[in-house]
């Protein structure tokens, strides 16, 4: 069985998540720390961009700004994704490709989605793997409604995977970020949102708390991984090593908080 480092359930701003993300994907791709998998959850809410998008097309930044919802860039690729702060559970993934028996990206999105599929299944909801296409990632669906999505970065023969879990959706204020420019009012696009996007708490029809979510989540990884887990992930203490915390808070100051890097995509950082 393999033993993975679990690191409990934390809340930062979006810069320090991301940050956290690739200081993780940093070490272990040098050999320094272990399979790992991460729950984090983010405050404020926030707009992610995927590595190569430009905020401008994607987003309402106007909007961002008076709501105070942060704008972060990831490392990884896939499209825009509106982090709430109440309403959504992420979890990363930062393992070696070769561990997860492949070295298709495609198959490590299977594989992982099927640690997710599991979880779902301990909460009492049936979903459905999506291999997504050109535009989209794969994802998890309920009666074709999307309740996971992610994206992915490599460095080194090592992936990094984060996903969201949506705990609940409130799609007024999602659009009232995001740009769509089909749309003549925000309500059309909830409209037709409100057909393809689902939440937890919409599918069991009751509030499930994050915790409840973060240790199915792990289970669902042992069963779909043949990972050690412990019983309460929300027991264990903070596992980030010293080299780690101190590549974050760089990565943190000179990536993640920069407007050069959340808006223009460049950075000082290799």
């Amino acid at each position: 069985m393999n033993t993975w480092r679990i690191l409990k359930l934390e809340t930062h701003n979006a810069a320090m998540n991301m940050a956290i993300d690739e200081a993780i994907l940093r070490s272990h791709a040098a050999g320094e720390n272990p399979n790992t998998l991460r729950f984090y959850r983010w405050n404020p809410s926030a707009v992610s961009i995927g590595r190569f998008q430009n905020p401008e097309k994607e987003l309402l930044l106007e909007n961002c700004k008076k709501l105070g919802v942060d704008v972060i860039r990831r490392i990884s690729g896939g499209g825009t994704v509106y982090h709430d702060a109440k309403g959504e559970v992420t979890y990363s993934v930062i393992a070696k490709t070769e561990d997860f028996g492949t070295n298709d990206i495609a198959q490590v999105y299977s594989k992982i989605y099927a640690a997710i599929s599991e979880a779902l299944r301990m909460l009492g909801i049936a979903s459905d793997y999506s291999s997504g296409n050109a535009k989209n990632c794969p994802n998890l669906t309920v009666n074709g409604k999307k309740i996971s999505g992610s994206a992915q970065a490599n460095k080194g023969g090592v992936v990094l995977q984060h996903g969201t879990l949506l705990m609940d959706v409130d799609l007024p204020r999602m659009f009232t970020l995001l740009r769509v420019p089909w749309a003549n009012s925000c309500m059309q696009v909830v409209q037709v949102a409100e057909r393809k996007i689902t939440s937890v708490k919409q599918e069991v029809g009751h509030e499930v708390t994050p915790e409840t979510a973060v240790n199915a989540i792990a289970h669902g990884f042992a069963v779909a991984l043949n990972m050690q887990v412990v019983e309460d992930v929300q027991s264990m203490s903070d596992q980030l090593t010293p080299k780690e915390k101190k590549l974050a808070e760089k990565l943190y100051r000179e990536r993640f908080a920069t407007e050069e890097w959340n808006l223009e995509g460049k950075s000082t950082m290799a």
